[in-house]
C-alpha cells in the first residue's frame, strides 16, 4: 500500500469518524438529561474518535479529537457567558473543552500492548475518560465553584457532579468499544 493511499485513507476515515462523533454528541445533547447546570453524557460519542486514534495513531487521533473539541466548544459557547475575565475563559476553554475532549485522541495509546484489540481499546477508553473527568473536576473546583450547594465542600460537589455523568459516559464508551471490537478488526487495512 502506497504512503499516499494510506494517508488518504486515514484522512477520509478520520473525517467520517469525526462527523459520526459530532452527530452522536448532537443527538445526545438534544436529550434532556437530568443534570443541573449542564453536564450529561453521549450515546457512544467518544467511540469514533478513540477508534481513529487506535487505527491511525495518536497524531491522527489528536487531530480528530481537536476537531471534536472545537465543535463542542462552539456548541457550548453559552457557558462562556457565565464567567468573567480572561483567566476564567481560558480555564473553561481548556478544561471543559480543548483538553477534556482533545484527550480522546490518546485512546489508541495501548495498541499492541496487550495483543487483544478489545482490551487495548477498552483500556484506552477508560484512561481518556478518567483524564476527561479530571479536566471537568478541575473546572468544577475553580470556575464553577459558585454553584456548590451551601452545606457541601466544593471538591465533593465537583466530584459527585462530574463523576456522575462521567461514570455513565465511561460505561457507555466501554460498551461501545467492546461491541465494535467484537465486529471489526481495526488493525487490518480495510475494515
Amino acid at each position: 500500500m502506497s504512503t499516499g493511499f494510506k494517508k488518504t485513507q486515514s484522512v477520509a476515515e478520520s473525517a467520517v469518524m469525526i462527523a459520526l462523533s459530532i452527530a452522536l454528541f448532537a443527538v445526545s445533547d438534544a436529550i434532556p438529561w437530568p443534570f443541573l447546570y449542564g453536564g450529561g453524557f453521549s450515546l457512544f460519542g467518544q467511540v469514533p474518535i478513540i477508534i481513529v486514534s487506535y487505527r491511525h495513531g495518536i497524531r491522527n487521533g489528536l487531530a480528530a479529537s481537536t476537531a471534536l473539541a472545537l465543535f463542542e466548544m462552539l456548541m457550548g459557547f453559552k457557558n462562556f457567558s457565565y464567567v468573567n475575565g480572561i483567566a476564567a475563559w481560558l480555564i473553561v476553554a481548556f478544561a471543559d473543552y480543548l483538553i477534556a475532549f482533545g484527550c480522546l485522541g490518546l485512546g489508541g495509546m495501548f495498541k499492541g500492548k496487550f495483543k487483544n484489540q478489545t482490551a487495548e481499546l477498552v483500556t484506552g477508553g477508560i484512561v481518556v475518560c478518567f483524564i476527561r473527568f479530571l479536566c471537568h473536576f478541575i473546572s468544577g473546583v475553580t470556575i464553577w465553584a459558585g454553584y456548590t450547594p451551601e452545606n457541601m465542600l466544593v471538591s465533593v460537589y465537583s466530584l459527585v457532579y462530574n463523576g456522575s455523568y462521567m461514570l455513565i459516559e465511561t460505561i457507555i464508551t466501554v460498551i461501545g468499544l467492546t461491541a465494535v471490537s467484537a465486529v471489526f478488526n481495526f488493525t487490518k487495512k480495510n475494515i
